[in-house]
């Protein structure tokens, strides 16, 4: 026991050092306390996620019986009003341990317990409960609310622990349970399609908006929920500010109180971008954890690191030089830059970070940081980019982390003269490896591949496209997913919120709010066809207007 106390010890101190990771959830927001279900679910997450990672803990029944619920309040969840018997944390863990064995009826847990003096002495019962006293504490005691968490708190142990290798009982559903999974609906219709939507996009919000929070005092009158919920307003109508929106956010919204949109944009000022960038990758790592446990969900995949920029700024931008800054195309024009990182390919295509790009900053440092984030969050195998990126020291990082990467040379006088003997030779394809020269007599090894475009416009050396792998050509098709991150702007773009304001912080939270909303979106569609067709097509059956609808409607947020 003194075994299992200290490597408890170390699993929670290795979750109070997690920068993303808050435990227990119900200190983390104002939008939980210590009697939601919703935080309880959160936390067994966390902590499962490192529990079963630890070499001394390969039981899942141990889990049960060692997770703390000393702070979690039983008493909004007990239909009992008098003195029992029996405590709801005990119940609540032995009705977990029944689900963990996908047992249908109690007789086969008392039975179980009846050989284990052990286990139910960890559990805290002086006496095994019999059969009839489970029965009436789960269909009588409990609320529904409460059985529907101990199931999902099965699942969700079961699946953390199969996924780091420990024996389980039985397998784990890995999609969400509902209580119509009799249809037999192949080719589901709008209707219910939406209806779906709508159940899943209320589980998801409530998971993955009370990982942002504002810099407010104690005391305040309007929930902070009601900020959120205006912030996901705002995205769904194009060009829609703050001020506009909030007024008419004042009639559509069903809250007694509702910010308005100067005190709106004060709070998002008074956070920081490094606050935004935390939250941010708080929130995705909760959306990563619920689609993770669908079998459609590719952990391991390619990643695309792009910069995209707001759009031209034309007023006066002294003072914010360092902010407002030239773009990559050769032009006069300035303007807000963003760099983010997203998987790309078979994956679900969520925006894993966000960053800010200012003035000064080297690519190296901006692929860097963002690949940090996205190695924290899933398994990366390739880094696509596009060739403002092809420097020999961001490629040398790159190759130093294990990593592959396929990237576009811009053409020198070197490669202009190859495609130009390639074109007199009427070949379309040539490699060759290259040194690239990195200081200090140290050089990084690539391999540059020549392939000729189909049906180009030129007649002359730009019929050719020159692309830099440290994996050989294999990986030089996979260099077409790359085209997402593109689309996948288009859509963050169309959740942003408008402004004029040139505050660094308020620009950045639209933007980094708007790729968590397209995000959000691609969870609950890839969950939604997991639930109806027991697959995943990469073409949307959710459309993002409908998400953002039920967002709004539906939610905690909203």
């Amino acid at each position: 026991m003194v075994l299992m106390s200290d490597s408890r010890r170390a699993v929670f101190r290795d979750i109070a050092q997690a920068p993303y990771t808050e435990w227990p959830a119900y200190d983390s927001t104002p939008l939980y306390n210590r009697g939601s279900l919703d935080a309880l679910q959160e936390d067994i997450r966390a902590v499962g996620q490192r529990w079963f990672k630890h070499d001394h803990h390969g039981s899942v029944e141990n889990f049960v019986c060692q997770y703390p619920l000393a702070y979690f309040r039983f008493a909004a969840h007990d239909r009992y009003g008098g003195a029992t018997r029996y405590k709801m944390k005990s119940l609540f863990r032995v009705f977990v341990l029944k689900e963990l064995h996908g047992w249908e009826h109690e007789t086969a847990l008392v039975d179980y317990l009846d050989h284990r003096s052990d286990l139910y002495e960890q559990l805290a019962f002086e006496t095994i409960p019999d059969q009839s006293t489970l029965w009436r504490s789960w269909h009588e005691r409990f609320t529904a609310d409460l059985r529907e968490t101990v199931e999902t708190a099965a699942r969700t142990i079961l699946i953390k622990a199969q996924n780091a290798g420990v024996a389980v009982p039985r397998d784990p559903e890995r999609k969400l349970r509902h209580h119509d999974d009799d249809r037999e609906d192949s080719d589901p219709d709008d209707q219910l399609v939406l209806k779906q939507a709508e159940e899943i996009t209320d589980h998801v919000s409530h998971v993955v908006f009370p990982a942002f929070s504002l810099n407010r005092g104690g005391g305040c009158e309007i929930h902070e929920n009601a900020y959120w919920s205006l912030q996901t307003y705002l995205g769904l109508r194009e060009n829609l500010a703050a001020n506009e929106g909030a007024r008419s956010f004042v009639h559509e919204s069903t809250r007694e109180r509702t910010p308005l949109g100067h005190a709106h944009r004060d709070h998002i000022r008074d956070l920081s971008t490094e606050q935004i960038r935390e939250m941010y990758r708080q929130a995705v790592r909760q959306l990563i954890d619920e689609v993770a446990e669908t079998e459609e969900f590719f952990r391991a995949g390619i990643v695309a690191i792009d910069i995209t920029k707001a759009d031209p700024f034309t007023g006066d931008r002294t003072g914010h030089e360092d902010e407002i800054i030239g773009t990559k195309e050769n032009t006069d024009e300035y303007a807000y830059q963003w760099a983010t990182v997203q998987l790309v390919g078979n994956a679900v295509p969520l925006v894993l970070d966000a960053r800010p790009v200012r003035k000064g900053e080297t690519r190296k440092e901006i692929v860097e940081d963002l690949l940090d984030s996205a190695e924290d969050l899933v398994h990366v195998d390739n880094v696509l980019m596009d060739r403002e990126f092809d420097s020999q020291h961001v490629l040398e990082m790159i190759s130093q982390r294990g990593l592959s990467y396929v990237v576009p040379k811009r053409m020198q006088t070197s490669e202009k003269a190859q495609a130009k003997r390639l074109l007199q030779r009427d070949q379309d394809r040539y490699e060759t490896d290259r040194k690239l020269h990195l200081g200090k007599n140290e050089w990084h090894k690539t391999t540059l591949i020549y392939r000729r475009k189909e049906d180009s416009e030129h007649d002359d050396h730009r019929q050719y496209s020159v692309f830099m792998t440290n994996r050989g050509s294999g990986h030089l098709t996979e260099y077409g997913y790359r085209w997402e991150i593109e689309s996948g702007y288009k859509s963050i773009k169309r959740f942003m919120a408008a402004t004029t304001s040139k505050d660094f912080v308020l620009r950045f939270f639209y933007f980094a709010f708007a790729c968590l909303l397209c995000s959000i979106w691609r969870a609950v569609d890839l969950l939604v066809q997991v639930e109806l067709t027991g697959e995943y097509e990469h073409s949307p059956l959710v459309t993002a207007d409908n998400t953002l609808t039920l967002l709004k409607k539906e939610t905690g947020i909203g």
